[in-house]
């Protein structure tokens, strides 16, 4: 369906010419900036602030509204502190702007802050060419199950009854929005808002559950939102693990005990889903005296249990805490469904547990995992549902390493409470203890590093974010780097002094648990916003530790020094360790071998280098021009060869924010390849908010496709200059193509990867074609299993490789020309 709301309902907050927006700074105190440009947090000075009923008022001029945007009131609280919350969806000529949303603080009736994600809009066509049906066709295409949810009679049939509308269905209603595109690897397209259509596909086999996003033009999958958040490798749980608890539960009619209580808001219920994937089928656990000690069997019924005490556990923590009531703050039930199998009758147990937007399930775990229902998993999972209902924050890239980590944050708090109230034994800083069979724990928060996390912002194990999120590399490494925001809220409750892997220098005194967590959960349910990145994660904690205990105090400054000491932003002025200024290192990049091609030349403004091999790698350092921010610049180079001209890859890289790296969004400024001696140009542009001063221009040629800015390889060379930059802040750039390649200045070189090595067909039934990029001839070729073992079935002639004689199944072949070396996989049919 279309989002369409007539005019009237704007009035509010749109439909003022661009002439009436003016920005009153006058008032503002303090302004800090999402990744977009526009205003995440903005401050207001005492006695100069906006009433709230001014809230129309302080969004037009502060967001500059155009008239073609619009904020509807969504929904307005008032918290412990007496703060009042008034929360504005975006919409773009009536189409809803996904991910953005904006909220008016005030307190006493003005206007204290305003913060938020804001997208800025200009002349987007809102015309879809494609219509929800087609869309939808290419959103079960792109996910590929064999069943889904609304094809099950039964599941359906308890969907209906379970909300009480004949009309319920799992089927998805496509809803018309705009979204950014965070899946393609088009320069043009990537993180741009796009017209979309937006399903919630629920997938039975294989297990999923996500909104999918379809380009309204071309049928692309722009986003996936996972709305299940898988625990594979994440999550764990634990009454087998807590040992023998005093549970609420019910009697029926019968004379039978079930594992359902009704004094915590609307209810907790645990169901046995016996070993199915289907929660209609699930039953009742029951028992005639209501001692519950035959349920520890080989059948682990005693999880059961486990479930029903973590979810009541996980629901005190959250009412007497925060006051907040259930995941919701209306009361909703938790439900539980233990011994559930995505592929039940296949002998293996699930292991995984996860929270699928609705209920909570658990998995009897298999090689790696005892049954899922240890209580930092549950109290994770839950809390899963309680950012779904805050900051709902997507769950790729960032944002998502901020899901998981905030899921991690209550999973300790909430164990750390309910063992202090029981006298349990538990490791609060381990996540998933009680159930991990193989190591200690799935995460460790006081030692990240433990367990193939990061502790520090994009330092060691720091997994790069990704413009095609998927399961299949953690949507962005959401398990991984969610250890940085793990080890800040360590550090920000216990304290801790040492040097992180930056090289700062640091030292914070905690706060203990209790503060820790009304700040965390402030900064979630206030001001974080579905496209949060660790900056603003920052922003918004400093913030809420301010709003809790007052400017300047001890709490706001452990809060900032905690965060420096993870790498995210400076010291606080009132305490920790000042870092002194240091020179940014970077890392090593260099060729092993420079035998067959080298940069020969290299000219950016004033740098104009001609040169032989330089053993791999060049210090141009000393060496420096100046590039004004918003100018658009063309750097040339060119390849040496001793003999034959090779395919070579060629990427460009400019430090725009002058943090060490080269990894953050834009710095790869020219990429593209060529086979030519000639002389080739890049063409790119200085973004307009690039940081002002010196920094590192990088040039890498290498044989490789894989090689990255960061890494030894084996033919090819760097070569590393200096760039003075005037500007502002970071921003991203678009990668541009390669012009030239011959010795006609104006060719066109495509930036698509042209093979060293092409093979065809691939798969091969009888014969392999094998050409060279180089139209060198082959003077021998190996060809080896996976294991590495030569195999002797298969020979090479005229150009030609006979694999008639091979086993089906993946090889490799090894091929030389009697300089280089060339591998290749390939596939027998």
């Amino acid at each position: 369906m279309i989002n369409k709301y007539a005019a009237a309902t704007f009035l509010l907050l749109g439909g003022l010419s661009s002439t009436a927006l003016a920005q009153d700074y006058s008032r503002v105190q303090s302004r800090a900036l999402n990744d977009n440009g526009t205003p995440y947090l903005v401050q207001f000075r005492a006695g100069m602030a906006y009433k709230l009923s001014e809230a129309g008022k302080v969004l037009r001029e502060q967001l500059q509204l155009s008239a073609d945007d619009q904020l509807l009131p969504a929904k307005t609280s008032t918290d412990d502190l007496s703060f009042v919350h008034e929360k504005y969806q975006q919409y773009y000529k009536g189409i809803k702007v996904e991910h953005a949303s904006y909220t008016v603080h005030a307190r006493q009736g003005s206007v204290t802050s305003i913060s938020g994600q804001f997208e800025r809009l200009r002349a987007l066509n809102i015309t879809p060419s494609l219509d929800a049906s087609a869309a939808l066709q290419r959103a079960l295409a792109f996910v590929g199950a064999k069943k889904y949810m609304w094809e099950d009679a039964r599941e359906e049939a308890g969907l209906k009854a379970t909300e009480n509308n004949p009309a319920a269905t799992y089927k998805p209603q496509g809803e018309l929005v705009i979204v950014r595109n965070l899946r393609s690897s088009n320069p043009l397209k990537a993180g741009k808002p796009t017209l979309a259509w937006k399903f919630n596909v629920y997938a039975q086999q294989p297990l999923s559950r996500a909104y999918i996003y379809v380009d309204a033009a071309s049928g692309e999958v722009v986003l996936q939102d996972a709305i299940i958040k898988h625990a594979a490798a994440t999550a764990t749980f634990a009454t087998a693990y807590s040992g023998t608890r005093t549970l609420a539960n019910e009697s029926t009619t019968t004379g039978q005990y079930r594992l359902r209580e009704y004094t915590r808001g609307l209810g907790i219920e645990t169901y046995n889903a016996r070993k199915g994937s289907s929660y209609t089928a699930a039953v009742d656990f029951t028992d005639a005296d209501n001692s519950w000690t035959e349920y520890n069997n080989a059948n682990f019924d005693n999880v059961a249990g486990d479930a029903h005490f973590g979810a009541q556990a996980t629901y005190d923590y959250w009412k007497l805490v925060h006051n907040r009531n259930s995941f919701d703050n209306a009361g909703a039930k938790i439900k539980s469904y233990v011994h559930f199998d995505d592929t039940p009758g296949d002998g293996v147990g699930f292991e995984n547990a996860y929270w699928n937007g609705s209920v909570m399930t658990y998995g009897d775990g298999a090689t790696r995992f005892r049954p899922l229902t240890a209580l930092d998993v549950c109290a994770h999972e839950v809390g899963h549902a309680v950012c779904e209902k805050t900051a709902n924050l997507t769950y790729q890239n960032e944002s998502g390493a901020l899901n998981e980590g905030f899921s991690d944050i209550w999973g300790a708090a909430i164990e750390q409470y309910t063992t202090a109230k029981l006298g349990l034994t538990k490791s609060t800083w381990l996540i998933g203890e009680d159930i991990d069979k193989v190591r200690p724990a799935l995460r460790s928060m006081s030692d990240p590093n433990s367990q193939g996390q990061p502790d520090t912002y994009k330092g060691t194990y720091w997994k790069a974010t990704t413009t095609n999120p998927t399961s299949a590399n953690d949507y962005g490494g959401v398990h991984t780097n969610s250890g940085v925001l793990n080890h800040w809220f360590y550090i920000l409750t216990v304290g801790k002094s040492g040097t992180n892997d930056i090289g700062s220098a640091y030292s914070v005194t905690g706060i203990g648990m209790e503060a820790a967590a009304k700040i965390a959960y402030r900064a979630e349910s206030v001001y974080l916003t579905s496209s949060a990145t660790y900056a603003t994660a920052r922003t918004a904690t400093i913030q809420s530790a301010t709003d809790l205990y007052g400017a300047g105090s001890a709490q706001v400054t452990a809060v900032t020094n905690a965060w420096y000491a993870v790498g995210v932003g400076a010291a606080s002025g009132g305490g920790g360790t000042t870092p002194p200024p240091t020179t940014v290192t970077y890392c090593a990049s260099k060729g092993s071998s420079v035998a067959y091609e080298w940069i020969d030349y290299v000219k950016l403004g004033t740098i104009a280098r001609t040169s032989a091999a330089d053993g791999g790698y060049y210090n141009g350092t000393a060496t420096s021009t100046s590039l004004a921010t918003g100018s658009s610049q063309s750097i040339s180079f060119s390849a040496g060869f001793a003999s034959t001209a090779y395919t070579e890859y060629w990427k460009v890289y400019i430090d725009y924010n002058q943090n060490g790296v080269f990894t953050d969004a834009g710095e790869l400024v020219v990429s593209g390849s060529s086979a030519s001696a000639g002389t080739l140009t890049g063409t790119f542009t200085v973004p307009a908010t690039a940081k002002s001063g010196a920094t590192r221009l990088r040039v890498i040629m290498s044989d490789a496709s894989a090689t990255t800015s960061c890494n030894s390889y084996s033919y090819g060379e760097t070569e590393d200059y200096t760039v003075n930059i005037t500007g502002g802040t970071l921003a991203s750039t678009e990668v541009a193509s390669l012009t030239g390649g011959s010795t006609t200045p104006a060719a066109t070189l495509s930036t698509a990867i042209e093979r060293a090595v092409t093979l065809f067909p691939n798969p091969a039934a009888d014969e392999l074609n094998v050409v060279l990029a180089s139209k060198a001839p082959v003077i021998s070729a190996v060809v080896t299993d996976l294991r590495g073992a030569r195999v002797a079935a298969a020979r090479f002639e005229n150009g030609k490789l006979n694999v008639s004689g091979l086993a089906k199944g993946t090889y490799l072949l090894s091929i030389s020309d009697g300089q280089k070396t060339f591998h290749e996989r390939f596939v027998k049919e």
